[in-house]
């Protein structure tokens, strides 16, 4: 888990520094250190940035970690160095699967429960309305596509509304690059 941690930091480093990303000078945490800390809370917590958030700073990983809030924010003006960072792995993985095997699937993001959909205002329209086969149930929310290596490394992804259909979802995915 510390080499995982410390070349995560490394990669996170090296392509802000490639990017020639300058980081607000007043900031108490680096911009590297709060994507370690989203990707370690991915890889490790689940996807729990406050477990994450908590484990770095106790063992001294990340000493002047932010409040939940203010990381949340700064986390969320990277959203487009993330979207590079998956561009730029995706397409290593992608390189090194000489096999060129890989596996499709989605997975649902609900938004809310059935019982609450009435009240819902995030998604107010009846596209956003899914079903799971396997779970013989509705949900209410978004679909995550992935495009991953046999190996379990993602290639691509896109978001869709709930009730967009596996089979239509086929036609976006960038096989030409494959």
């Amino acid at each position: 888990m510390d080499e995982t941690i410390i070349a995560t930091y490394c990669l996170c480093d090296d392509l802000l520094q490639a990017m020639h990303h300058r980081a607000d000078p007043q900031c108490k945490m680096s911009d590297a250190e709060v994507m370690t800390t989203a990707l370690t809370a991915a890889l490790f917590f689940r996807g729990t940035l406050e477990s994450a958030r908590m484990m770095l700073k106790q063992h001294g990983y990340i000493p002047q970690m932010l409040s939940k809030s203010h990381f949340s924010r700064r986390l969320h003006r990277l959203k487009e160095t993330f979207m590079l960072l998956f561009n730029l792995l995706g397409d290593m993985w992608r390189r090194l699967n000489y096999e060129a095997i890989y596996v499709i699937d989605s997975l649902p993001i609900a938004v809310c429960d059935n019982i609450r959909i009435k009240r819902n205002k995030l998604y107010p329209e009846e596209k956003f309305r899914g079903y799971l086969p396997s779970k013989k149930r509705y949900f209410y929310g978004l679909k995550v596509h992935l495009l991953v290596t046999k190996d379990g490394h993602p290639v691509e992804f896109f978001l869709t509304h709930g009730g967009f259909g596996d089979v239509d979802a086929l036609k976006y995915y960038a096989f030409a690059r494959l």
